[in-house]
C-alpha cells in the first residue's frame, strides 16, 4: 500500500489555533505527509476564539446536520472548513452552539477547567466519526493527537470495530506534556459515552474514573502510542506493547519515522 488515508485529530493546529507549541508540530506532521503523497483529512473543535472571517472559514452544508447524542441528549453538528495558507490541506471544524462558541477553550476566567469538558470531548469523537461515515472515506491511520480525542480508540476498537468504515483503521495516539490531572469527569460520565457495543464491564470499570485513569485506558486501546514530548507523563502499563515512541520534530527523519510507524502497524 503505497498511498495512506490518514485521518489528523487534534486539540490545535497552527495556524487556526495555537495553544501549545504542539500547534507547529501538529501542523508540519500532516504537510509533510502530503508531501511524500499520502492523503491527509483534519478535524478539530471550532473553538469560539478562531476567527472565522480571518482564517476563511465556510460551512459545509452537506455534513452538517447530524445530531450527537451526549447522555439522553442530542447536540446539532456543524461542519466548517477552511485551508491552511500555502497548503492543498484542509481542516474541518466540528461546531456546536453549547459546547464551542464560548471564548475560552478549556478553562473559565477564574482559570478552571469548564465542568462539560468531558461532555465537549464525547461531541467531538463522535461527530468526527459520523462525519468520516457520512463521507465515506475510510482512513488507513486515525491519528489522534491530546485528551479531546481520547475516546476514538474506545469507539473504534468497540461500537465502530465492525463498520466497514473503519474495519481496518489503525489507531495511533500522541500524547503531549500538558495539565490534565485536572480535568473533570461528570458523575454521570459513562452514562454520556456509551455506545452500543461498548461492552458493560468496561464502561462499570469506568465509574467515577479519574480522567487521568480514562486516559490510560484509551491509550490501551490504540495500537501504537507516541510522546508529543519526551516529557509526556509515561504510564507504560497503558501503552500497547508496553512502550511508546518518541520522534524529534527537529530530525529531518521526522515524517519519515511517523510512515514507518503507519506501515507497521498497518502490517
Amino acid at each position: 500500500m503505497d498511498k495512506l488515508k490518514i485521518l489528523i485529530v487534534t486539540n490545535e493546529i497552527d495556524p487556526f489555533l495555537k495553544i501549545t507549541s504542539a500547534a507547529d508540530v501538529i501542523s508540519m506532521l500532516p504537510q509533510g505527509l502530503q508531501k511524500k503523497g499520502h492523503e491527509i483529512r483534519i478535524f478539530m473543535p471550532k473553538f469560539g476564539v478562531i476567527n472565522e472571517r480571518k482564517n476563511r472559514l465556510h460551512e459545509v452544508i452537506k455534513l452538517s446536520g447530524i445530531n450527537i447524542k451526549v447522555g439522553s441528549e442530542e447536540k446539532p453538528l456543524t461542519i466548517k472548513v477552511a485551508s491552511i495558507p500555502n497548503a492543498r490541506l484542509q481542516v474541518y471544524f466540528l461546531d456546536n452552539e453549547d459546547y464551542f462558541k464560548r471564548k475560552c477553550i478549556f478553562k473559565n476566567e477564574e482559570d478552571e477547567y469548564f465542568s462539560d469538558n468531558d461532555e465537549r470531548a464525547i461531541f467531538f469523537c463522535k461527530g468526527i466519526l459520523e462525519t468520516i461515515k457520512k463521507l465515506n472515506w475510510s482512513p488507513n491511520i486515525i491519528h489522534c493527537h491530546d485528551w479531546m480525542a481520547s475516546l476514538i480508540p474506545l469507539y473504534i476498537k468497540t461500537h465502530y470495530k465492525d463498520d466497514p468504515v473503519f474495519k481496518e483503521s489503525k489507531i495511533v495516539y500522541t500524547i503531549y506534556n500538558n495539565d490534565t490531572g485536572n480535568i473533570k469527569m461528570s458523575e454521570n460520565f459513562t452514562d454520556k459515552v456509551k455506545l452500543e457495543g461498548v461492552p458493560k464491564e468496561l464502561l462499570e470499570q469506568m465509574q467515577q474514573p479519574s480522567f487521568s485513569e480514562f486516559h490510560q485506558r484509551c491509550l490501551s486501546m490504540a495500537d501504537a502510542v507516541i510522546l508529543g514530548d519526551p516529557a509526556a507523563e509515561q504510564t507504560k502499563g497503558s501503552y500497547p506493547n508496553g512502550e511508546a515512541a518518541y520522534f524529534d520534530a527537529e530530525l529531518p527523519n521526522f515524517i519519515e519515522s511517523h510512515i514507518d510507524l503507519y506501515r507497521r502497524i498497518l502490517n
